[in-house]
Order: structure tokens, then sequence, then C-alpha cells
């Protein structure tokens, strides 16, 4: 079992690894930081004068060409500077979490997580701190564990064409969405459904609940799409959506496009696809931080995911952030490695009381 200071890729896989001498790591560093700081291809001039590094013009020079044959940098256009790629990014961050030491939250934010009064009301406020701390998107998935199981569903007509779902599991976790119909259900086939579930599923594990609901109703689009929500949403929270339309934070080079960005918003909105994301990225405790092109869904390519499991003493559960590939690394993994420890230690009390 990896160890929760382990760095696992995203689906995409790791890179051939790369073997730099000092100084090209020092440049490509250098590089890294710069872009984060300026959102602008950086010149060899810029780095000679001001990037700290003690060497000439060409001396800086030709290292970058290095670099830029490794497949670490590239450049947006012939007359412009540098940028890293996702694998420049990969083995700056490689290096960054080989070199990091542990850190803990400040006490404020850990005595305000324990005067949350639910595991619910630690995981909102440790999403909304996570966004915060790092200026993307921070959400905190709860650990689920077997006892979560499938109470009952309620299929309740608001008008001809529209019915509220509503899914109650154990531990008074509600779910609820608002679908149309491609056709009029009359009332009484609506109970007659809701009866149905709740006589064959009650009291089963959520999970077990879901799979068996959605593979008899795969012809039924409607309902099909609005019980893949089943998981309830107060399982995952997520602050800090706003912050994706940040332009100053993404840079001129890395911009989304609209479409981008709304695929990633409906998946923020839609939360069991993030939820099935988490799922195959987590596969053991520890940090986890996939960049750009290791996503295997394409939409997300433009983005970085940065996350840490916790442990309430009995299950684990998921914290991170979401943000552009031209995010403050250094930032994000502090931030999510120090709160997923505090998690851990504030739900071992809340659990355990």
């Amino acid at each position: 079992m990896t160890s929760r200071h382990d760095s696992r890729h995203g689906p995409g896989g790791a890179a051939p690894p790369v073997s730099l001498s000092d100084r090209q790591r020092h440049v490509l560093e250098a590089v890294v930081l710069t872009y984060i700081e300026q959102g602008e291809p950086v010149s060899s001039l810029w780095l000679a004068e001001r990037g700290g590094l003690g060497v000439s013009s060409a001396t800086v020079r030709n290292a970058l060409s290095q670099l830029e044959e490794l497949g670490l940098i590239h450049q947006p256009h012939t007359s412009a500077g540098r940028v890293p790629t996702d694998r420049g990014y990969r083995l700056y961050v490689n290096q960054l979490i080989a070199d990091r030491r542990p850190t803990r939250l400040a006490a404020d934010v850990e005595a305000r997580l324990r005067r949350a009064g639910t595991v619910e009301d630690v995981l909102q406020d440790a999403s909304r701190e996570l966004s915060r701390a790092s200026h993307h998107v921070g959400f905190a998935l709860a650990a689920e564990g077997e006892e979560t199981a499938f109470e009952h569903i309620d299929f309740v007509p608001l008008d001809a064409r529209r019915v509220l779902v509503v899914v109650i599991a154990t531990g008074g976790r509600i779910s609820h969405k608002v679908v149309g119909m491609d056709e009029a259900l009359r009332p009484v086939d609506l109970q007659h459904a809701a009866n149905y579930l709740n006589t064959e599923f009650a009291g089963l594990p959520l999970a077990e609940v879901r799979e068996a609901i959605l593979a008899r109703l795969r012809e039924e689009r409607t309902l099909y799409d609005a019980l893949e929500d089943l998981v309830p949403d107060s399982l995952l929270f997520v602050q800090g959506a706003s912050s994706l339309l940040d332009r100053e934070s993404l840079g001129p080079v890395s911009q989304p496009t609209f479409e981008t960005l709304r695929a990633l918003f409906e998946m923020i909105e839609e939360k069991h696809r993030l939820v099935r994301l988490l799922s195959e990225y987590i596969d053991a405790p520890g940090l986890t931080v996939v960049i750009g092109s290791e996503h295997h869904v394409a939409d997300l390519q433009p983005f970085s995911l940065v996350a840490s499991t916790y442990s309430d003493g009995r299950r684990t559960g998921t914290v991170g952030v979401i943000g552009p590939t031209r995010m403050r690394y250094s930032r994000a993994i502090a931030a999510v490695d120090s709160l997923s420890r505090t998690i851990s230690r504030v739900l071992g009390t809340v659990v355990g009381s």
C-alpha cells in the first residue's frame, strides 16, 4: 500500500522518467514558477537577468533548448518565450512533493472545524477552506461506508411534465432533483413505481441499490438520468466554482474554451460524475495529483486536480482542489495535504464521540 506521502498520476499514466542536470532542473523550475506567477511566456533574457540563476543569457538559451527537446517546455509562437508542458509540470510537481515537509493548518482553522456540529458540517467548512486557500475549486467527499443504505424514494408530480425525485438514505441523507418528462405520467403510475422500488430495495446498501435500479432503467432515459444522482448531494461538498472564470488565474495561453468550462461546471453540478471520476483516480491512501493531459476525459485536460485521502478511523474520504494547469501547485498541495490530516484528527474525534 502506498504511503500518504506518495504522489500518483492520473489514468493517463506517467511519462518515461527524465534525468536532468542541476542546471536544467533549476531552469525548468524558474520557467514554471515565472509562468505560474505572470501568465506569460518566459524569455531567456528575463531568466538571465531576473531568474536568479547566476548564469549568462547564452547558457540559459542552451538549457531552454535542451528542455524543449525533452518535451518539458514549448514555445506557443516562434517569437514568444517558453511555457511549461504538462510533462514539465509533472517533473516540477514530483520534485516539489519529494522535497516538501508536512505542514499544519492554522490553529483557528482547525478550531473552526472542531466546532462543526456534524461530519457534513466539517466537510462543508473544509471545501470552503480549500477554495479560500488555493483560489480554486475546493471539494470534500464524505467517506461512504457499507452502512449507508437506501431507505425511501418518492416521485412527486409538480405538473403534467415535471417530477420531483426524492431519495432518502440512512443517516438522514437526502438528495432530490426535478426532471422533465417527455410525456405526461399519471400520479398513480409514479406511486406504483415508488412502491415497487421501496419494497424491492429498502435496507440494501446504497451503491448496490443504485446499480440495480440503473440497470433496469437504461431504456427510460429520463428516469435513468435522474437516478444517476442517487448518491446524495450531501456526500460531496464543492465551493469556489466561480474561480474557474478568473482569467487572471487561468492566463492567456491556457484559456479553456467555453465548451470546456461548461463541461466542468456540469460535472460539478451533476455531482455523481465528479464522485465517479474521483473513485477512478483515488485507488490508495495518500496524495494524488493529476495534471492536464493525464486526465482521460478530454474536457478536463486544461485543468489539474490535487487530492488527498482522509480517514475517520474506519472509512476513507477525499478532499482536494481543481484548477487550471497553471496553478500554484506548492500552495494547493500544502493546503490539501494539511487539511486532509486535520480532517482525520477532527473526524476521529467526532465519529468516536
